[in-house]
């Protein structure tokens, strides 16, 4: 109410004020009055009343202190990595099925006519048939013999002789003696592979020893599609791993389970991860790995503000490892802040290698759609040929992910996303005039719609944006912080 103050003293202003309250009527209306003081306050030894502490000012945020980013929600369902089978459109966005022999199209209504009107017309159509005149027949046709073909003409006054059958050194298959040439079998497609098949050839890379004796106190951490992920310590050394566990009988495809196995054993840098061991046991495969207590880049970027020197850190460790992997001939295909984790050190390394494309000579494009489709390049989108650069695009598309917290359009349908990635090529940024210049122009390579345009890896690490990049010890507040959140 502002009549007491504590500087007042309880004098002759704030007791002139009280009496103004200190009647019948106020304390009718507020029975606290009658108590001595005003409601919810506490009362002075005059019994006016006495305002409880100051509320807190906050201090001002420390210059190093990490930014936090508004609470967020959780990644949708949609942005899981996809194969080009595994995209089914929407029954909204579906268009009408076409008409087929098989199809059932809906008849028009019956309309009945007024009556009178069948009867008029059926007079009408007597009347100009009575009057047409008498049907004439139409001009005989003359046939004209076909010219005989110049490469089969028989000469005159000899019988036409059969055909010669082919030998083989001529280029073709000898005929039967009726001069028939043979029946040629058609090339058979190759059967799809079996799951016994995968298991043996699991089995020659997986090692045969029981890995219940190798890893104690397994810790269940995350669960997934295909399985469950653990963090377990090795009996001896007690060093902490994360273990992948996946039933074979729920993949729906094993080979890429091969694939991820080979790709991991292969390849050995400072930024990917580090393989360990794999196991076939009771029918799961067990993929034994470092663990990285940092956890994912996503977790960082959904509930930290990251700082320009922060992001060139990520996107030059990235790029180092795309750049061992790209000189391989691996394509990785599905680059995103899912796929980067991070140690507590503030290491970077990529993992998940199911749907890494082997790439050579002979080989040297893909156009199957593989990956999640937000951070899909738009010659993948548009099932063009493509290359390790699409991994250049997705890196652009992390970028992004790590100023704004989310990559472009998550927030649509996934075939929506692919229809704008499509469409509009280089996505907008919402500040863009709250970044460097050196920084716009990192994105803009990047994203260059144009492949043959756009930089590879080794190119790309000379840009002078990477020049900024803060030593990976500065990345551990982040993490500490993401840390925090997730537990809140």
């Amino acid at each position: 109410m502002g009549f007491y103050s504590e500087h007042a003293g309880g004098g002759t202003t704030a007791d002139e004020v009280w009496q103004k309250f200190n009647n019948a009527y106020a304390q009718k209306v507020n029975p606290q009055i009658s108590k001595g003081g005003m409601a919810g306050t506490k009362v002075s030894p005059h019994g006016s009343p006495k305002p409880g502490p100051r509320p807190k000012i906050p201090l001002k945020e420390a210059p190093g202190e990490t930014k936090r980013r508004p609470p967020v929600p959780a990644r949708p369902a949609h942005t899981l990595s996809i194969y080009s089978t595994d995209v089914k459109p929407a029954d909204k966005l579906a268009p009408p099925p076409k008409p087929t022999r098989t199809s059932f199209i809906e008849p028009t209504p019956d309309i009945k006519p007024a009556p009178g009107v069948v009867a008029a017309r059926a007079q009408q159509f007597e009347q100009v048939a009575q009057n047409a005149p008498p049907p004439t027949s139409p001009k005989p046709v003359k046939k004209v013999p076909p010219k005989p073909s110049t490469d089969t003409k028989p000469a005159v006054g000899k019988p036409m002789s059969p055909p010669r059958p082919r030998k083989k050194e001529e280029g073709g298959e000898a005929a039967t003696a009726d001069g028939v040439p043979p029946a040629r079998p058609r090339n058979k497609t190759p059967a799809a592979t079996t799951t016994d098949d995968i298991i043996e050839r699991l089995r020659a890379i997986c090692n045969p020893a029981d890995p219940t004796k190798l890893y104690r106190n397994l810790i269940k951490v995350g669960q997934g599609a295909s399985g469950g992920v653990f963090t377990a310590y090795q009996v001896g050394s007690n060093n902490a791993v994360a273990i992948k566990q996946m039933n074979l009988e729920q993949q729906p495809k094993k080979d890429l389970i091969i694939n991820e196995i080979l790709v991991m054993r292969d390849s050995k840098h400072k930024n990917i991860v580090n393989f360990i061991d794999s196991f076939l046991w009771k029918g799961d495969l067990w993929v034994v790995m470092e663990y990285m207590e940092g956890g994912s880049l996503t977790d960082c970027v959904t509930s930290n503000f990251m700082t320009e020197g922060q992001i060139a850190a990520v996107c030059k460790e990235t790029l180092e490892g795309l750049q061992h992997l790209h000189s391989k001939g691996v394509i990785h295909r599905d680059i995103k802040s899912d796929n980067l984790l991070l140690g507590m050190d503030g290491q970077i390394k990529l993992i998940d290698f199911g749907f890494c494309a082997q790439i050579n000579d002979s080989n040297a494009k893909r156009t199957t759609m593989v990956g999640t489709p937000y951070w899909m390049a738009p010659e993948v989108v548009t099932r063009k040929e493509y290359g390790p650069k699409v991994d250049i695009w997705s890196l652009g598309i992390m970028a992004i992910e790590m100023i704004e917290g989310e990559p472009p359009y998550l927030n649509e349908n996934p075939l929506r996303a692919l229809y704008l990635i499509a469409t509009n090529g280089t996505p907008t940024l919402q500040n863009p005039e709250q970044l460097s210049e050196v920084f716009r122009d990192f994105l803009r390579v990047s994203l260059e719609v144009d492949a043959e345009k756009r930089p590879g890896a080794a190119e790309l690490l000379k840009h002078p944006f990477l020049a900024k990049a803060d030593p990976l010890r500065n990345l551990v507040p982040l993490i500490k912080a993401a840390k925090e959140s997730s537990k809140k």
